[in-house]
C-alpha cells in the first residue's frame, strides 16, 4: 500500500497510471487511499477522487471495489457535507446508464449491420460453426456478450446506490430518486425477475426501519416530506408492477401502502389514494374478485367526487357507470353456500383483509362482524345516490336486471341494452389519474347474470320447457354454455332445475307451493290483473275542481320537496366545509407550537454542542502539544543513538530542538540513504540484464534442437498409441457380443419380476395412501378439538382476569378509605397536642408572672433606709442578721456558704469599736459602703439575686411538672 502526504498526490499518480493503461494499478491506488485511515476529514479533493474512481468502476465493471468506496465516503460526508455524496452517486448512476445505453446501441447496430440478403456469403467459417454449434441467432449472441454484462452491472449499481441511502433521514429525496429510475429501468427493458428483488429489497428496507427504531439518522415517517416520499415510491412501484403484469408483486405493493398508512396513522392526498383504488380494480379484475373490484370502483367515485373540484358531468356519469356495472358483475348467488366451515372460516378472514385494502373497517366480532356483499353494496349505492348519477342505459339495464319480471323477453330486452353499453367509455378528461373507461369489460359479466335470472324467473313461472324454447330465449350463448351457467347456479342453490337430454326438455323443480318465489309471482300477477282491470272498465268519477288541480298539486309537492333536499344538503356541506377550515385552523396552530418548539429546542442542542466541541477541541490541543513533546525527545534520543553509531559528532542541540526540526532531519537523512540504495540496485540490475542476456542467446539454438527431436519422438508415440486403440476396441466389441447374446436369455425372467415388483409397490403405495388419509383426519379432528379447547381457556382466563382486576379495585379503594381515616385521627392528634401544649404555656406565663411579682415585692422592701445604728450595735447585729440569713426561710433568698463565711468574719473582725477596713472589689476599686450594701453589690455582680434564684427555681419546677 502506498502512502501519499496528500490526496492529491494520489489523484497525480492514477492519472499517469491510466495514461500508461494500468487502470486497475490507478483502481487500487485510489481505493487504498480512500479506505485509509489518514484521510478522515472531508475536502474538495477528495470528491475530486471519488469522481475518477467511481469513474474507473464503471470503465472496469468493479462493482464491489465503487460499494467499498462509497461506503467509506458516506463515513467521511455523513456530518459534514452530504450533498458532495449525492453529487458523487447522481455521477455514478448517469456513467452506469450510458454505459448500458451504448452496449445496447451498439449492439443494434451489430444487428443492422448483419441484417443482408446473403448470409453466407458474410459469414466466416468459424461463425457458422459456432451458430450450429450454439443454436442461438446473432442478436442473442451479441446480446449475451455485450449488452447483458453492462445490464447487470447497471442492476448492481442500482442495488448498491440503496444499500448505502437506506434509512437515512438525510438521504431520503436520493434513495426515492435511485428507487424511480430503477423501476423505470425494469419496465424499460422488461426485467421482471429483477422487480420482484428490487420490491423485496425496499420491503426489507422499510422492515429495518420500524425493526431498529434507535439507529443514527433515522428517517422519521410521521414527517409530511419523509411520508409523501415513501408514499410516492410505493406507487410507483404499484404502477410499474401492473403494466408488467405482476399481479402478484402488485397485490404485494397495494399491501406496503395500506401497512404503511396504518403506521402513521394519516390518510394520504387524494391523487395518491386515486391511483391507489384505480390499481386495486385492475388487480381484482384480473384476479376475478368481482365483488372486491365493485367496491374499489365504489371508494373510487366517492373519492373522485369529494376531492375532484374540476369533474365534468360526462366524467362522473362514466365513473357511476362503472360502479353499477361493477356491481351487477358481481354473481347473485352466496358462493359460500355449502362450504366446510375451515373454508368459511378463510372466506371470512379474506374479507376482513380485502375490505381493510380497500377502506371499509369491519367489526373483528363475529358475532358483530358485516361482510361484504353484493346486496350490501347495492343497497349502499342507493342511499349514496350513484344512480343518479349513471347514464340512462346504464339505469335501464339495472332496473331491468333487478327489479322487473319478464320471464319470456328478459334476455332479448337485456341485449339490446348491453349492446348500447358496450360502446359507451373513453378517456376521462378532468380525471387524469384514472385510465380509459371501457364500458365493453362488463359485457360478458352481464350477459352470464341476465341468463341466470332469466332462469330464475323462468323457473318460477314453468315447470318444464323444451331446450330448443329455451335456447331461442336466450341469444348470448349456446345451449352448452347455458348448462354449464346453469350447473353452477343449481351448485349455489340459486335456481332448482334439470335438463333431461333423453326427452329433450329442461324441469324446473319446486319443493313446495308455498315457495316465496310463487307466493310473489301470484301477488305481482294478481296486482297487474287489477290494474288491468282498471284500464278496461275505469271507475265512475264526478268532475271536481280538486281533481282537476291535483296533477299540478303534485308537480308543485316534488318540485317543493326537491328544494328542501337541496337547501339541506347545502346547509351540510357548508357545516362540513365550516368544520374543516376549524380543524385546518387548529392543525396549523398546532404545527406552528410544535416547529417553535423543535426551533427552540434545536438552538438549544446546538448551544450545548458547540461548547462540547470547543472543550473538546481544547483538550485535544492540548494533548496534542504534550504528545509532540514527547515525540521529539524520542526523536532527538534516536538521532543521537544514530549519530554515534555512524561515528559522526553529534550537531543537535537538545535545549532548542522541535519535533519539526527533527523530522526534517530524519527525512533529509532517510532520502540520502534511499537515493544511495537506488545506485545500488540500479547497478545490479544493469549487471543482471547483462547476464540474461547472453545466457538466453547461448540457450536458443539448444532449445530449437530440442524441439524438433521432441516433434519427431510424439508422432511416432502418438501413431503407436492409435493403433493401440484400435486394437483394444476390436477386442472390447467382441465382448461385448459376447454379453449381449448371454444376457438375452433372461429377458423373461426380468419381465416377471418386473410385473411382481410393480404389483408389490402398488399395493404399498395404496396402502400407504389409505393410512395417510386416515393420519390426516386424526389430526383434522385433533386440532379442531385443541382448537375448542384453546378458545374456552382464553374465555376462563379473561374471566379470571375481570374478577382479579375487581378484586384488586375494591383492595385499592379499602387501602385509601384507611390511609384516609388515619390522616383525619392524626390531624384531630395533633390538633388536642397543640391545644394542650398552648395551656402549658399559658400556665407557664402565670407562674413567671406570680414570680416577677413577688420578686419586685421583695426587692422594694430591700430598698427602704435602715435607721442609723452605733458601732457597735452594728457589729453584734451583724452576726444575728448572718444567723437569721442562714436560716431557712420559705420564699426567702439563701445566701452561698462562701458569703455566709465573708459576712462572719466582717462580722467579728472589729472588737475595738474600729470600722472595717475598706473592701477592694475585683477591679480594684476601693468602696465604703456598708456590709450589706456591699453584699447586694456582689450578689448582683456575680449574678446570685434573689430574681435571678427564684426564676431559677420556678423554671426547675416547672420542668419537673412537665416530666
Amino acid at each position: 500500500m502506498t502512502s501519499f502526504l496528500k490526496p492529491e498526490n494520489a489523484l497525480k499518480r492514477a492519472e499517469e497510471l491510466i495514461n500508461v493503461g494500468q487502470k486497475q494499478d490507478a483502481l487500487q491506488t485510489l481505493h487504498d487511499l480512500i479506505t485509509s485511515k489518514r484521510y478522515r476529514a472531508w475536502q474538495k479533493t477528495l470528491e475530486r477522487i471519488m469522481f475518477k474512481y467511481v469513474e474507473l468502476c464503471v470503465d472496469m465493471r468493479k462493482g464491489r471495489f465503487a460499494k467499498d468506496g462509497l461506503i467509506q465516503y458516506r463515513i467521511i460526508c455523513q456530518q459534514v457535507n452530504v450533498s458532495s455524496l449525492e453529487e458523487v452517486i447522481k455521477h455514478f448512476m448517469h456513467l452506469s446508464t450510458e454505459k448500458a445505453e451504448q452496449a445496447r446501441s451498439q449492439a443494434q447496430a451489430l444487428e443492422e449491420a448483419l441484417d443482408v440478403d446473403d448470409l453466407e456469403a458474410d459469414k466466416r467459417p468459424e461463425d457458422l460453426m459456432l451458430s450450429y454449434v450454439s443454436g442461438e441467432k446473432g442478436k442473442d449472441r451479441s446480446d449475451r456478450e455485450l449488452v447483458t454484462p453492462w445490464f447487470k452491472f447497471l442492476w448492481e449499481t442500482y442495488r448498491t446506490v440503496l444499500e448505502i441511502l437506506r434509512n437515512n433521514s438525510k438521504l431520503e429525496a436520493l434513495y426515492a430518486m435511485t428507487a424511480h429510475r430503477a423501476f423505470q429501468f425494469c419496465k424499460q427493458y422488461k426485467r421482471t425477475t429483477e422487480f420482484r428483488r428490487l420490491c423485496e429489497i425496499i420491503r426489507n428496507h422499510l422492515a429495518n426501519l420500524n425493526k431498529y427504531r434507535d439507529q443514527r439518522d433515522r428517517p422519521d415517517l410521521s414527517a409530511p416530506e419523509s411520508l409523501q416520499l415513501y408514499l410516492d415510491t410505493r406507487v410507483e412501484q404499484l404502477k410499474i408492477a401492473t403494466e408488467l403484469e405482476l399481479w402478484q408483486e402488485a397485490f404485494r405493493s397495494v399491501e406496503d401502502i395500506h401497512g404503511l398508512m396504518c403506521l402513521v396513522k394519516k390518510t394520504p392526498k387524494p391523487s395518491l389514494m386515486v391511483v391507489y383504488y384505480v390499481k386495486l380494480t385492475e388487480i381484482f379484475w384480473i384476479s376475478s374478485s368481482h365483488l372486491y373490484h365493485a367496491y374499489a370502483w365504489f371508494r373510487l367515485f366517492l373519492l373522485q367526487k369529494s376531492f375532484n373540484k374540476n369533474l365534468s358531468q360526462k366524467d362522473l356519469q362514466l365513473i357511476a357507470s362503472s360502479v353499477v356495472l361493477a356491481a351487477l358483475s358481481v354473481p347473485p348467488h352466496d358462493r359460500t353456500y355449502g362450504a366446510s366451515h375451515l373454508e368459511l372460516e378463510h372466506e371470512k378472514e379474506r374479507n376482513l383483509r380485502m375490505a381493510n385494502l380497500i377502506g371499509f373497517n369491519l367489526e373483528t366480532k363475529p358475532e358483530s362482524r358485516e361482510m361484504l356483499s353484493r346486496s350490501s353494496l347495492l343497497a349502499e349505492l342507493a342511499s349514496k345516490g350513484v344512480m343518479s348519477c349513471v347514464t340512462q342505459e346504464v339505469k335501464d339495464i339495472y332496473h331491468l336486471l333487478e327489479h322487473e319480471f319478464y320471464p319470456s323477453d328478459l334476455a332479448l330486452k337485456a341485449q339490446h341494452m348491453i349492446t348500447k353499453i358496450s360502446k359507451l367509455g373513453g378517456k376521462l378528461s378532468t380525471a387524469s389519474s384514472v385510465p380509459d373507461v371501457q364500458l365493453s369489460q362488463y359485457v360478458p359479466a352481464l350477459e352470464r347474470l341476465a341468463t341466470m335470472r332469466l332462469l330464475q324467473q323462468v323457473s318460477n313461472v314453468y315447470q318444464t320447457m323444451k331446450i330448443e324454447t329455451l335456447s331461442g330465449m336466450i341469444p348470448f350463448f349456446d345451449f352448452s354454455v347455458v348448462e354449464k351457467i346453469s350447473v353452477d347456479a343449481v351448485k349455489q342453490k340459486f335456481v332448482s332445475m334439470r335438463v333431461d337430454h333423453m326427452k329433450n326438455v329442461v324441469i324446473f323443480c319446486k319443493t313446495s307451493l308455498e315457495s316465496d318465489g310463487l307466493r310473489d309471482h301470484l301477488a305481482n300477477f294478481a296486482e297487474q290483473l287489477n290494474k288491468a282491470r282498471q284500464m278496461i272498465y275505469p271507475p265512475d268519477r264526478k268532475p271536481s275542481k280538486l281533481g282537476a288541480l291535483l296533477p299540478t298539486l303534485t308537480e308543485v309537492v316534488a318540485k317543493e320537496h326537491k328544494r328542501l333536499l337541496a337547501r339541506k344538503s347545502i346547509i351540510e356541506k357548508r357545516k362540513e366545509e365550516q368544520e374543516r377550515q376549524l380543524l385546518e385552523m387548529e392543525r396549523e396552530e398546532e404545527s406552528k407550537r410544535l416547529r417553535l418548539q423543535k426551533i427552540t429546542e434545536e438552538a438549544e442542542q446546538r448551544r450545548l454542542a458547540t461548547e462540547y466541541e470547543q472543550r473538546k477541541n481544547q483538550r485535544i490541543l492540548r494533548e496534542i502539544e504534550e504528545r509532540e513533546i514527547e515525540e521529539a525527545q524520542a526523536l532527538l534520543q534516536e538521532a543521537e543513538k544514530r549519530i554515534k553509531k555512524k561515528g559522526k559528532k553529534p550537531i543537535i542541540e537538545g535545549d532548542k530542538i522541535t519535533k519539526q526540526t527533527l523530522m526534517e532531519l530524519t527525512l533529509t537523512e532517510q532520502l540520502r540513504e534511499r537515493q544511495e540504495m537506488e545506485k545500488k540496485l540500479q547497478k545490479l540490475a544493469k549487471t543482471m540484464d547483462y547476464l540474461e542476456r547472453a545466457k538466453r542467446e547461448e540457450a536458443a539454438p539448444l532449445i530449437e534442437a530440442a524441439y524438433q527431436q521432441r516433434l519427431v519422438e510424439e508422432r511416432l508415440l502418438h501413431e503407436r498409441e492409435q493403433q493401440q486403440e484400435v486394437e483394444l476396441s476390436k477386442h472390447r466389441h467382441e465382448g461385448d457380443l459376447k454379453e449381449k447374446e448371454r444376457l438375452a436369455r433372461m429377458m423373461g425372467n426380468k419381465e416377471i419380476y418386473e410385473v411382481r415388483v410393480v404389483s408389490h409397490r402398488q399395493a404399498e403405495f395404496n396402502r400407504l395412501k389409505r393410512e395417510r388419509e386416515e393420519r390426516i383426519s386424526r389430526i383434522l379432528q385433533s386440532r379442531r378439538q385443541e382448537r375448542e379447547k384453546m378458545r374456552k381457556l382464553k374465555y376462563y382466563l379473561k374471566l379470571e382476569e375481570e374478577r382479579q382486576q375487581k378484586l384488586r379495585e375494591e383492595e385499592e379503594a379499602r387501602k385509601l378509605e384507611e390511609a384516609e381515616r388515619r390522616k383525619k385521627e392524626e390531624v384531630e392528634r395533633l390538633a388536642k397536642l397543640a391545644e394542650i401544649a398552648e395551656k402549658q404555656k399559658q400556665r407557664e406565663r402565670e407562674l413567671d408572672e406570680k414570680e416577677r411579682q413577688r420578686r419586685e415585692a421583695l426587692l422594694g422592701r430591700a430598698a427602704e433606709p435602715a435607721p442609723p445604728v452605733r458601732p457597735l450595735e452594728s457589729v453584734t447585729a451583724a452576726p444575728a442578721a448572718a444567723a437569721a440569713a442562714a436560716a431557712p426561710t420559705p420564699g426567702k433568698y439563701i445566701l452561698p456558704k462562701f458569703r455566709r463565711e465573708r459576712a462572719e468574719s466582717t462580722g467579728t473582725a472589729p472588737r475595738t469599736g474600729a470600722a472595717p477596713p475598706p473592701e477592694t472589689d475585683r477591679w480594684g476599686n476601693s468602696s465604703s459602703r456598708p456590709d450589706g450594701d456591699r453584699w447586694r453589690g456582689d450578689d448582683r455582680r456575680s449574678g446570685f439575686g434573689s430574681g435571678g434564684g427564684s426564676r431559677s427555681s420556678s423554671t426547675w419546677s416547672s420542668s419537673n411538672r412537665n416530666r
